[in-house]
């Protein structure tokens, strides 16, 4: 995939009739955002705006709160309509969209099916997964088959946060995107790195969001704690497993943040997301230019490196 511009890795589509199921399954305000945030994606509107922003290929991936909603046979439905009308989306524009599909998670089985069809059949380039499924985090057994079956492709996997159970607890009623997000991000990646997913499922090329969130803030802590409750020294350290891991740029990229992130993750890891169409248009645009400020100084052309970096893991193969 050799490109002039830009590759986005964290950008996102809505249908209609996706909407539609989440808000009659209870997600009329997603996330604790007011209803109207709801996006009304296009591809003409995307494309319009990765023009204007320099995007030369973003990868197209469903957010939270993801395809399940209660219902395996739903889910499954949902998200087989979901990646169809994606893959037909990529046809369409082959050069500009790329594909990371939608799993009916928590339902293993309808997950394993829909890996095999996208990956056999659609042609995808990785699947997004959330932070947690009806509050089961990758690291816990009950999804092993599916990390196995993506670590056995050696998957593109972009990990998005989503809303945790007893959110009402943590987030104080505000939209949980505002905070809660970046604490439920850590939570699912400290928990795949201390219970040994990370190192058993190494061939995941995993993707963490929002230059990932508070978890650089938290990499020390988590290391002493390890040693406290007696793991034995010598082992790889937690910064050393999260450097593996590669990191989207999406969110609020202060230079505090971007020195946080770069304490743990090489310039190798680096890759540019939008988040759009979930961020709008206005604020995508006046982030990536936020970007060239702050990432300018250390990287004369970090729009280059994330690029090429995209290349790279994109590049691998297609988790055949």
């Amino acid at each position: 995939m050799s490109t002039q511009g830009l590759v986005d890795v964290h950008a996102h589509f809505t249908t209609p009739h996706y909407i539609e199921a989440a808000k009659a399954a209870g997600h009329v305000q997603p996330d604790g955002m007011p209803e109207d945030y709801w996006p009304r994606w296009s591809a003409e509107e995307h494309l319009a705006f990765m023009d204007e922003a320099g995007i030369a290929k973003a990868m197209l991936s469903l957010s939270s709160p993801g395809a399940h909603f209660g219902d395996d046979r739903a889910a499954r439905s949902l998200s087989r309509e979901i990646n169809e009308f994606c893959a037909q989306t990529v046809r369409e524009h082959p050069d500009r969209f790329g594909q990371f599909a939608t799993l009916p998670l928590p339902d293993v089985d309808g997950a394993l099916t829909e890996i095999a069809y996208c990956f056999d059949e659609l042609d995808a380039d990785g699947v997004a997964l959330m932070s947690n499924h009806a509050g089961i985090r990758l690291a816990d057994e009950r999804l092993a088959p599916v990390l196995s079956e993506l670590d056995r492709r050696a998957a593109v996997v972009l990990l998005h946060p989503t809303t945790c159970p007893g959110h009402e607890a943590l987030s104080s009623s505000w939209p949980r995107p505002m905070m809660e997000f970046l604490f439920e991000t850590a939570r699912t990646v400290v928990d795949f790195v201390l219970s040994g997913a990370a190192t058993r499922f190494s061939r995941i090329r995993l993707i963490v969001p929002h230059l990932g969130g508070v978890l650089p803030l938290l990499t020390a802590r988590v290391e002493a704690f390890r040693t406290i409750s007696g793991e034995p020294t010598g082992r790889v350290t937690v910064t050393e497993i999260l450097g593996r891991f590669y990191y989207d740029l999406a969110g609020m990229p202060s230079k505090q943040q971007i020195a946080a992130l770069t304490s743990i993750a090489g310039p190798d890891r680096l890759l540019y997301g939008s988040d759009y169409a979930w961020t709008r248009r206005e604020l995508a645009l006046h982030l990536l230019a936020s970007l060239d400020s702050t990432l300018g100084d250390e990287h004369e052309n970090w729009r280059a490196l994330t690029t090429r970096n995209a290349d790279l893991v994109l590049g691998q193969g297609p988790g055949r």
